[in-house]
């Protein structure tokens, strides 16, 4: 059985001398840059990424990163099987059903926990009232509406799609008459919300912040925690074959979202414009960013420890609802000495 209890152990084996060494270890210069393919999906929770390249840190490591963006978790693993890519970032879960096929990957670190959320659209919205139970609310909507609310949300095998299942069925206990699950991406998810052709589903930040500030008929349903308690959201992970061939490299990585993540808690007006500019895009502003990082969905957290008995968890779940065909041991998939080498080097 995989416990933290196992994974802190593994992690002491690294010794007190290695616990210690100076980040500049890591961080040597390199004659010829390396080039870093790096897969993410466009969220919030992928800042320290952005955050780490603006400060510098990634080039003072000698890292040239090469950015791929995806619209879920389970697409970025088919270019991570095909060897297209040394670095995910996105949800936790496609990982479990890609390492269940044989991809040896290793989780080296989280950027943010309990990061999907509920967002109703304005005609599902309207039976939300206060003190409603969800399952109430969908079956009031279906009852007027003559029709299961429609809910979006990413891909089987994902996280967003994890999370929503175990909300509506084990959490809400709604009715299955009463909803309709829509599989499609985040940006059409998002989309989808604005112009009322769903009636809810699961978004992330900035998303968030995107569709209540446009339409305040939309409104934040469930939170992160109450759908999933701990749920396991983003994470960074390497291939094993990066991590043997570069290991200065995937420390300098693992030690700069460390720092991001201290910095964006610290002062998020130092950091909103690089966000800005990589997830707006000139379409986000400023004060949508500012929103998103003060927002109860945002939660940053790098410490891959805290959340593997929520991944052990989730993924039973999996099996459940048929996005795994069995339970598979986690023991290799999290390896958090990069992330404890990079805390003792602060």
């Amino acid at each position: 059985m995989f416990t933290r209890r196992r994974i802190l152990k593994a992690g002491s084996l690294l010794g007190a001398a290695a616990l210690t060494q100076p980040v500049q270890a890591f961080a040597q210069t390199r004659a010829t840059p390396l080039t870093v393919k790096v897969g993410l999906i466009p969220i919030l929770a992928a800042a320290p990424i952005y955050v780490a390249e603006k400060e510098g840190w990634l080039k003072e490591a000698g890292l040239t990163p090469a950015v791929t963006t995806f619209e879920s978790g389970p697409n970025a693993i088919q270019a991570l099987a095909s060897g297209t890519l040394d670095v995910y970032v996105a949800g936790v879960a496609p990982l479990v059903v890609a390492r269940a096929r044989g991809l040896d990957i290793k989780v080296v670190a989280s950027t943010a926990i309990e990061e999907n959320v509920f967002i109703a659209g304005p005609k599902l919205a309207r039976f939300a009232e206060k003190d409603v139970p969800p399952a109430e609310v969908f079956k009031r909507f279906r009852a007027a509406m003559g029709v299961p609310a429609r809910l979006a949300t990413q891909p089987l095998g994902s996280v967003p799609n994890t999370t929503l299942q175990y909300w509506l069925w084990e959490v809400a206990k709604a009715d299955p008459k009463d909803v309709t699950i829509v599989s499609m991406g985040i940006d059409a998810t998002q989309q989808a919300i604005l112009a009322g052709a769903v009636d809810g589903g699961t978004l992330r930040e900035p998303a968030v912040s995107i569709v209540t500030g446009r339409n305040p008929e939309i409104k934040l349903m469930a939170l992160g925690g109450e759908m999933f308690p701990n749920q396991p959201g983003t994470v960074v992970a390497v291939t094993k074959a990066f991590l043997d061939k570069q290991p200065d490299a995937a420390q300098a990585i693992v030690t700069s979202i460390v720092r991001a993540i201290d910095l964006i808690g610290r002062d998020p007006a130092q950091v909103t414009p690089a966000i800005e500019g990589a997830l707006g895009k000139g379409l986000i502003d400023s004060a949508t960013i500012r929103r998103a990082l003060a927002s109860p969905a945002t939660r940053f957290s790098a410490d891959p420890r805290s959340i593997v008995d929520a991944t052990a968890a989730m993924q039973k779940y999996q099996v459940k609802i048929g996005a795994l065909d069995r339970d598979v041991p986690l023991d290799g998939l999290f390896d958090p000495r990069l992330y404890e080498r990079a805390v003792a080097a602060k």
